[in-house]
């Protein structure tokens, strides 16, 4: 038996979307994890590299087609302005309870502790540099680098 006794240590967490809503659902629980003295890793990946693209992070979108969530057919949630109405419902909520912009969120995740990692792979692939990506990202690592940061007991990996 470990000394942990099952407790959690560490939430490493794959964001591999950039929605809004998985953005945030992402962020709120690394921020989460920090506020219950947990360590958290964040690991942007594919399209999940957009919440921390300079010029992207600030124009996320809630994705109307081919979310159920939504509760609406998918030919109505593909109609022009549907996802940018949606979106903006979805922040002036948000801004209702407080939430902060991504931008300053990233801050936050990160003096909470939170490390932040490109994946090497995706940013070849969209053939993005570091200088593209938000400043206080700890780096850049490749998936192998990423488990290997998620080794030992009392770690969870979380996909979004």
């Amino acid at each position: 038996m470990s000394d942990q006794n099952g407790k959690l240590k560490k939430m490493m967490i794959i964001l591999s979307k950039a929605t809004l809503d998985n953005v945030y659902a992402a962020f709120v629980l690394a921020n989460g994890a920090r506020m219950e003295g947990i360590d958290a890793e964040m690991f942007f990946t594919f399209f999940g590299l957009e919440a921390v693209h300079k010029e992207r992070l600030e124009h996320l979108h809630v994705a109307t087609v081919g979310n159920p969530a939504m509760h609406m057919p998918t030919m109505i949630g593909g109609l022009p302005g549907m996802e940018a109405f949606a979106t903006r419902m979805m922040k002036k909520e948000m801004e209702q309870l407080d939430m902060p912009e991504v931008l300053e969120f990233l801050d936050i995740l990160k003096a909470s502790g939170v490390k932040l990692w490109a994946c090497k792979l995706a940013m070849d692939m969209f053939h993005f540099k570091q200088d593209d990506l938000y400043e206080d990202l700890d780096g850049v690592l490749t998936v192998g680098d990423f488990y290997q940061r998620s080794s030992g007991e009392g770690v969870q990996m979380l996909f979004i």
